[in-house]
Formats: structure tokens, C-alpha cells, sequence
């Protein structure tokens, strides 16, 4: 079984004290840190780069979890890999031959992610589950921060964990929208192991080493 991993969203922190956010995360046991690209044509809204990637790793010796909601990411994977990403994931909407990109991943040493949105069915991914590394459920539609979990993907998460044990696949399962103290043991007990958390994290009100803390003790607990 796939540990239970946590994955702060760095978007979500407070960019002029971008160092002491990654130490607060890195202090209270965070696995990985997780990176929202956004080009504002695939999603609304424009975030970071490569260069605020490269920035990342300098400050933090966590695997940097670096996440594609861009059109064309054949064309930027490279550029992301160089930059210091641990895994890349991609969408599906945007990848018309996914195990073509998968692969071109793996080639630069990196782990593959397959991603889809939560309108997309998890059948669309099943050309290319048996190549992912890591599979992540969007439960929000992505582009923007702080949105309201959307129960229903519960079910998607069970479906591709049937699917992936279905294959003997060891991919992780990461989900990733309104990940918080309630829901998170929901994604856990359907079958994810790796949990992407924004404000639940950054905007704690006993500051963001306690609110990875807390969230950390919880995916780490036993799965009632």
C-alpha cells in the first residue's frame, strides 16, 4: 500500500514570505510541494512558471509536485523538469496521445501524473493508466483557489482505485479542491493516498506550520 502523502499548494501561501512558508511546510512533516500552473487560456487564471518552480527547489529539498493545467504541455514539460519538478502531471483534455506525453515525461527522469476535470469521465483516462505514476482527481473545477469541495468526485476516486488495482498498479491516487480537515478522511476512506490542501494549510489561523500539522496527523491516521 501507497503511503499517505500531503502536498501543500503553494499558491494558496503568502508569495513575500515565500521561504518561511516552505520551511513551515518542510517543519511540520509536509511529503511534497505542490505546484499549480495555470495559463489563463486551459483555466481563467495565470499563476507561476518555471522560474518560481526553479525558485522552489533552491528553498526546500521536498519533491516539488508540479501540476499542468496549461493547453499544450508537450511544449513545457522540459522546461518544468530543468526547473526541478519531482513529478509533472498533465491533463487529459489537453493531451491528444496521453502515453506519448507520459512517456516523454518519464524521459526526463521525472514521474508521471494523469489528471482530468471533474465533468470528465474516469474512463478517459484508461489509455494511459497503466504508464501514470500518479493519478489526480480534481474535486473542483480547477483555475481557482478556495473553491467548495464537490462531493461527487468521492465516487470517482473509488473507480479509479478499482481500476488501478484492478491493474496491480502501485500509482498514487492524489485529489486535489477543498481538501480540508472534514474531507480529506472522506477522499482517504474512497482511496486516495495523496492530498493536495490550500487554505486549509496556508491560511490556518494558528499559522500555516499548524494547519500542515494538523492535516498531516489526520492522512497519516489509521482509515476508520
Amino acid at each position: 500500500m501507497n503511503p499517505y502523502l500531503l502536498s501543500p499548494s503553494i499558491i494558496a501561501s503568502d508569495f513575500t514570505r515565500l521561504a518561511e512558508e516552505i520551511h513551515a511546510c518542510e517543519s511540520s512533516a509536509a511529503d511534497w510541494l505542490h505546484m499549480d500552473i495555470m495559463d489563463g487560456h486551459f483555466v481563467p487564471t495565470i499563476t507561476i512558471g518555471p522560474l518560481f518552480v526553479q525558485a522552489c527547489k533552491r528553498a526546500s529539498k521536498l519533491p516539488l509536485d508540479v501540476h499542468l493545467m496549461i493547453s499544450e504541455p508537450e511544449k513545457y514539460i522540459e522546461e518544468f523538469a530543468k526547473a526541478g519538478a519531482s513529478n509533472i502531471t498533465v491533463h487529459v483534455e489537453t493531451c491528444p496521445d496521453l502515453p506519448k506525453v507520459i512517456n516523454k515525461i518519464h524521459s526526463l527522469g521525472c514521474k508521471a501524473g494523469i489528471t482530468l476535470n471533474p465533468s470528465t469521465p474516469a474512463s478517459a483516462l484508461d489509455s494511459a493508466l497503466p504508464l501514470a505514476d500518479l493519478v489526480l482527481v480534481m474535486s473542483v473545477n480547477p483555475g481557482y483557489s478556495g473553491q467548495a469541495f464537490m462531493p461527487e468526485m468521492i465516487a470517482k476516486v473509488e473507480e479509479i482505485r478499482n481500476k488501478l488495482n484492478a491493474l496491480r498498479s502501485h500509482a498514487h491516487i492524489e485529489v486535489d479542491g477543498g481538501i480540508n480537515a472534514e474531507t480529506l478522511p472522506l477522499m482517504k476512506k474512497a482511496g486516495a493516498n495523496v492530498f493536495v490542501t490550500g487554505n486549509a494549510a496556508f491560511k490556518h489561523l494558528k499559522g500555516t506550520a499548524e494547519g500542515v500539522r494538523v492535516l498531516k496527523e489526520i492522512a497519516s491516521s489509521p482509515v476508520s
